[in-house]
């Protein structure tokens, strides 16, 4: 049947984050992705790993193996199956939230002792997770944007210490950390990226990421911070070896532990993918909220067989899809093939550890700071000047910046009680949470500004849906993002509730 003349066809009628991209581009945006998120990947194991007593060797392996899970994490994320996967842009991978609870695990257990009831722990807590998630991902009513703003702005701010330290060096015991050699390589590699955005246009600027971490690094080699070391010790191809630590043990208390960092895992996905998909501009419903939880968890459950530790979806990776515009899922899915042969290849993985961190740090200031601004642009939708909603934001971002300004403010506490403290994201959600319940639905203001804030939920998103707001077909948006009116920011009205278009019933806005 010929198609009617002025008319799209099927395929240019999906929306970009369903649409694919020529070979070369999704292999090189996929790469950035990888590039953007490897040192977050393979730094918990580097922490894990002699904290139980492993080798430097074994550390290695247990690096690769953090690879490989994070991509089989990242294909159940953006490709899914049945319930499983949020079928957005996500990057996967280990999650810092589970750090601090496995260095105790490994030091209060014998050396051979360790990993093994580590990874038990995670199993559980994985499973735990999945069979929550159908529930968990109710919660998405409250998060109106006076909540995603909030926390989507605190998931930039807290990302930039991470970018600051890996601009010093990155590790605060080594002789040159904050020296000016590595500050200024951060410096030039952050100016060369905005030199990069400027002057380039269309498949080039979306790469600037990735162009700006190559120009960085071989700057680095004659400045001589890039080590080259990691590639001549590196063997061609080693496979994670199920439960090559040993077979998992099954603990109480370390258990315990792990289920609280997996339900601080699912706060922060649900928050990330709510700030993604209103990048996107496919808001993230309670369906999408599931399938990416079920993701989350299954990847968390399915990475201790081969080594692997609790898995969540990567903000920083967030803060690249905004800068580059390239919001197709399937870019993604190239990122966790890449990740899965990194895993598989030793030598592959340490090319990509060639990037110096300070080189990494200076892209890093952008990329995070994109994710902070997005937060800015959605708190602008959530009318501020109603109730107090203002007030929400304020207590919320003070109680969540705690932990980066002042990283020893709860030492005199608990440590359980830290595995959620010491995560302004997961501190700064719950007070946005609790506030606007208290203030916008059981409070005084729970009139006007209450229904204000719904309606922004379903109506007004970042990208300021409206009547005035042009779809992907008006626009001629592809899967990069990119508009035919030559505008950077493309401008996609809310979608409707997925799960109506299912059913066949009439599509109707996300509840809230």
């Amino acid at each position: 049947m010929a198609a009617i003349p002025g008319q799209k066809s099927e395929v240019d009628r999906k929306h970009p984050v369903d649409q694919t991209l020529p070979p070369f581009k999704m292999f090189t945006s996929g790469l950035q992705h990888v590039a953007a998120m490897y040192a977050g990947v393979v730094a918990p194991p580097m922490i894990v790993g002699p904290a139980c007593g492993l080798s430097p060797t074994e550390t290695a392996f247990l690096m690769g193996a953090s690879l490989f899970t994070a991509g089989i994490a990242t294909l159940l994320q953006t490709l899914g199956f049945w319930k499983v996967g949020a079928k957005l842009p996500f990057v996967n991978g280990v999650s810092f939230a589970g750090v601090t609870p496995m260095v105790a695990i490994g030091k209060a257990q014998s050396p051979g002792n360790a990993l093994p009831i580590i990874f038990g722990a995670v199993i559980v807590a994985g499973l735990l997770g999945f069979v929550l998630a159908p529930y968990f991902s109710k919660l998405v009513r409250f998060f109106p944007p006076v909540v995603t703003g909030t926390v989507i702005t605190l998931i930039g701010v807290s990302l930039l210490p991470v970018a600051f330290n890996w601009s010093q060096g990155g590790n605060s015991q080594a002789p040159g950390y904050g020296s000016l050699t590595n500050i200024g390589m951060a410096a030039l590699t952050f100016l060369i990226v905005l030199v990069l955005r400027k002057v380039l246009r269309g498949f080039l600027q979306q790469i600037s990421i990735l162009l700006g971490l190559v120009a960085g690094t071989l700057i680095a080699i004659p400045v001589g911070i890039t080590d080259f070391a990691a590639i001549t010790k590196a063997d061609i191809v080693g496979f994670p070896t199920p439960f090559h630590f040993g077979a998992p043990q099954f603990d109480i208390a370390a258990i315990v532990s792990m289920c609280i960092v997996m339900l601080v895992c699912m706060t922060e996905s649900t928050a990330d993918m709510l700030a993604l998909g209103k990048i996107v501009g496919r808001p993230a419903d309670e369906r999408t909220i599931e399938g990416g939880l079920r993701a989350d968890t299954l990847g968390t459950a399915v990475s201790p067989l081969f080594n692997g530790f609790a898995n969540s979806a990567f903000a920083q990776n967030i803060g690249l899809v905004a800068m580059t515009k390239v919001r197709s899922r399937f870019v993604v899915a190239t990122s966790g093939l890449i990740l899965i042969v990194l895993g598989l290849s030793p030598v592959a993985a340490s090319v990509i550890s060639l990037v110096p961190l300070p080189v990494l740090g200076g892209a890093g200031i952008v990329l995070f700071g994109s994710v902070a601004a997005s937060g800015i642009q959605t708190l602008a939708s959530a009318a501020l000047d109603k109730g107090e909603n203002s007030l929400i934001v304020a207590a919320a971002v003070g109680i969540g910046l705690i932990p980066i300004a002042a990283p020893d403010f709860y030492h005199n506490l608990p440590k359980d009680l830290l595995v959620v403290l010491d995560s302004g994201i997961s501190t700064g959600c719950l007070v946005a949470i609790v506030l606007n319940l208290a203030f916008n639905h059981f409070g005084k203001g729970s009139g006007e500004e209450g229904a204000v804030t719904a309606d922004a939920v379903g109506a007004t998103d970042a990208e300021g849906a409206g009547p005035d707001t042009a779809g992907p077909d008006a626009t001629g948006s592809d899967a990069t993002g990119s508009d035919a009116t030559g505008s950077d920011e493309v401008r996609i009205p809310t979608q409707p509730d997925r799960r109506a278009q299912d059913s066949g019933d009439p599509a109707s806005a996300p509840a809230h």
